[in-house]
């Protein structure tokens, strides 16, 4: 097809993380590990707290409805990541990176709300213990979740929706190993300034809407730990946050820098991704597992069940 005197871009290639095959050999090797690390981590995670009934607390919920979203997010661009490192050649069409970059944009946007609910759940329970029951209650929970889902939703409709409006031609080469809206600004013939403004205020917005409860949650239960007596108290309640805090700290981080600088094609691009999208997911069933004594504890229980029942 053709635009005037440009022609329609059907398709584009992929640069990926590497030309050389060599590297590219090797990146297939550690990428095949992290997945398949993810895959066992948290699925592991999910059938946990399903089976053990210890574990069937408003924090283990949502720490569920996280495993299940590292899931989808790692599994939205590793496998074809996998498949390219392995391809001479390295294409994805139009609708395929739209469809990509919509379900990267739905994932991290509800992981972004569910950590903003986590820290408000760990706020609750470390600074009105008493009231935990009545403020955490069921229905809230699934409406937290549900009400992330949605948000996220709406802002990867509302971001695709504008993408998909974008003409492309000329240029089809994206220097990434995925699918990013941000991404496919550089290559459109079309005017974005709508499509970056709207990505602007809409990662701002959900950003630091999510964020904010976060620091706001933290702020309350350091001062909360600072004033318990017992130095053995301070760090049994400290060590329960401090795995949630790493994983928000990872996260955002990253996110954010990915988000909200200019594409340009630079290395740190690439690194931005890799973190939330590939590392987070495999380290946080390994954070919270090794850094909760439950979650290690029905772990034990789980398969001793196990055992006892192939027997």
């Amino acid at each position: 097809m053709t635009l005037g005197n440009h022609s329609i871009i059907t398709q584009f290639l992929l640069l990926g993380l590497s030309t050389d095959p060599y590297i590219q050999a090797l990146l297939f090797v550690l990428f095949l590990e992290i997945y398949l690390l993810t895959l066992t981590g948290n699925l592991i995670m999910l059938l946990v707290i399903r089976a053990d009934s210890h574990l069937h607390t408003p924090m283990f919920f949502f720490l569920s409805h996280l495993s299940l979203l590292d899931l989808c997010l790692s599994s939205v661009t590793v496998p074809k990541m996998l498949k390219d490192l392995l391809s001479e050649t390295k294409t994805i069409s139009v609708r395929g990176c739209l469809a990509q970059g919509f379900f990267v944009l739905i994932t991290t946007g509800t992981e972004c709300f569910l950590l903003s609910a986590m820290a408000y759940d760990r706020y609750a329970a470390i600074c009105h213990p008493l009231l935990y029951g009545q403020i955490m209650k069921k229905e809230l929970c699934v409406q937290l979740v549900w009400g992330s889902w949605g948000l996220a939703s709406l802002n990867a409709f509302i971001n695709t929706l504008l993408a998909a409006n974008l003409d492309f031609c000329e240029n089809d080469t994206i220097s990434h190993y995925s699918c990013e809206i941000p991404s496919l600004f550089p290559l459109s013939c079309s005017d974005v300034s709508i499509n970056l403004t709207v990505l602007l205020c809409s990662s701002l917005m959900y950003g630091f809407g999510t964020l904010f409860p976060i620091v706001f949650s933290y702020a309350r239960i350091v001062s909360t730990i600072l004033s318990i007596g017992s130095t053995i108290g301070r760090s049994k309640t400290f060590s329960t946050c401090s795995s949630h805090l790493t994983a928000v700290s990872f996260f955002f981080a990253s996110g954010f820098l990915r988000y909200l600088m200019p594409t340009s094609g630079s290395p740190l691009e690439l690194i931005f991704s890799v973190q939330y999208g590939v590392v987070t997911p495999m380290m946080n069933p390994i954070i919270y597992s090794l850094k909760n004594k439950k979650v290690k504890a029905a772990v034990r229980r789980t398969l001793g069940k196990y055992i006892r029942w192939s027997r």
